[in-house]
């Protein structure tokens, strides 16, 4: 997505937070070892979906800011994921007395929390009005 989007803030995010992905994986690896479990990877049915209809924006045709737009959506749905799915485990943390396991995992949904209002403000500030402002030059240019 990052290398889709046309907005250079919108790029920034994106790269912010494939930097900060690594950070969690991290974090998992260490909640793993608390509860001493190996990670195990497993396809996500959902996670698979919500990447498979974004990645149906970045072929779609159109203004710039509009497919940015789209990007956005589309992040957001998997932030929102990713999100629910973080404050789940933190809680069952929490529940089983695993409190450096409930730290590390509240610390990554801060984190997930933090993308997903860049991503409310590059929408609202930049990206939205800048798409709003080219469909209309576009209808206004067609009739």
């Amino acid at each position: 997505m990052a290398k889709a989007a046309s907005s250079p803030e919108l790029k920034q995010a994106f790269e912010k937070h494939l930097a900060q992905t690594k950070t969690h994986v991290e974090r998992l690896e260490e909640v793993f070892k608390e509860i001493g479990e190996k990670p195990k990877g497993k396809t996500c049915k959902a996670m698979k979906g919500l990447i498979e209809e974004g990645s149906e924006i970045l072929q779609e045709e159109g203004e710039e800011s509009v497919i940015d737009a789209g990007i956005i959506v589309a992040a957001q749905k998997v932030e929102h994921y990713e999100i629910a799915g973080y404050g789940s485990v933190r809680t069952f943390a929490e529940l089983l007395g695993k409190e450096r396991s409930a730290e590390l995992l509240q610390i990554t949904l801060n984190k997930e929390s933090e993308t997903n209002e860049a991503l409310n403000q590059l929408a609202e500030e930049i990206v939205n009005p800048e798409a709003l402002m080219e469909a209309e030059l576009a209808g206004a240019r067609s009739q």
